[in-house]
C-alpha cells in the first residue's frame, strides 16, 4: 500500500496531536503526584499495565510484529481511552482515589499512538 502525500500529513498531524495529549496527561499526573504525594505505585502499575497483554500474545509461529489472536481483545481493550476515563470517574468515589492511575494509563495510550503503535486487527497485526 502506497501512502499519498495527504495521508502522510494526516498521519503526522495525528501523531503530533497524540504527542500533545501525552504531555497534557503526563503534566496532570505529575501535578497530582506533587500535590497529593501518593499514587506513585499507581503511576507505574497503570502506566505499564496495558502492555501486559503483550505477554498473553506471545506464541510460536507468529510473524514479526504479530500478536497472538487470543490476546487481541485484551490488548485492544487496554489501549482504548474508555478504561482510563472510567477509572478517573471511579476515582471520585473510591477512598484511595485512582486519578494518578487513570492519568498514567491515558498517558500510556497516547504515547503509544504518538510513536505509531495502533490497535490490532483480529490476526494480531497493527491496524493500518
Amino acid at each position: 500500500m502506497q501512502m499519498t502525500h495527504t495521508h502522510m500529513i494526516s498521519n503526522s498531524t495525528r501523531r503530533a496531536g497524540y504527542g500533545v495529549l501525552t504531555a497534557v496527561f503526563l503534566a496532570a499526573a505529575a501535578y497530582e503526584l506533587a500535590t497529593d504525594g501518593a499514587g506513585w505505585w499507581q503511576f507505574f502499575v497503570f502506566g505499564a499495565g496495558p502492555d501486559l497483554a503483550l505477554f498473553l500474545g506471545i506464541g510460536k509461529g507468529l510473524e514479526k510484529g504479530q500478536l497472538h489472536p487470543r490476546a487481541v481483545p485484551v490488548y485492544n481493550a487496554l489501549h482504548r481511552y474508555w478504561g482510563p476515563a472510567a477509572l478517573a470517574l471511579l476515582s471520585i468515589v473510591l477512598p484511595a482515589g485512582y486519578l494518578v492511575g487513570a492519568l498514567a494509563w491515558a498517558t500510556h495510550i497516547s504515547l503509544d499512538r504518538c510513536v505509531g503503535y495502533r490497535l490490532r486487527t483480529r490476526d494480531g497485526f497493527q491496524r493500518p
